[in-house]
């Protein structure tokens, strides 16, 4: 069975480019336009394998969304890789410190991407090894 990938992303060419990237990779996916769109579904009772977050997004950030997630034992376990064009250290550090199991740098490479979706799941299953059960096996 396909691992299933969230994409929140407010730029419609972005949402292409990495939804095929996720294609190649074998994985099935579904794409949100912001940050209020994803949140709806998660608070309906869905949840993705893996949640790919642009993080510059008008309204709800992905620091919002983030936050939102990472406040509620519900989703605790759901691997978060960050997406954006913003490289300043800090930024970088403070959305790891909120609890993102990744981020990438627009434009991701394929090669980039698996791996640091790999290492996101990998960064998950390891902080709940041994206290909640097995995560996202790796595709």
């Amino acid at each position: 069975m396909k691992k299933m990938v969230w994409i929140v992303d407010d730029d419609a060419d972005m949402r292409s480019a990495t939804q095929l990237m996720f294609q190649l990779l074998g994985y099935d996916m579904r794409e949100f336009i912001d940050g209020r769109d994803v949140t709806r579904a998660l608070l309906g009772g869905s949840s993705p394998d893996l949640l790919f977050l642009d993080l510059n997004m008008p309204e709800v950030s992905g620091l919002d969304i983030l936050q939102f997630i990472r406040s509620r034992t519900t989703w605790k376990k759901m691997p978060i890789l960050i997406m954006s064009s913003d490289s300043e250290d800090a930024r970088v550090e403070q959305t790891m410190r909120m609890g993102a199991d990744g981020y990438v740098f627009k434009p991701v490479s394929l090669e980039e991407l698996e791996s640091s979706i790999n290492a996101a799941i990998e960064k998950r299953r390891l902080i709940y090894e041994g206290k909640t059960g097995p995560l996202v096996e790796i595709p």
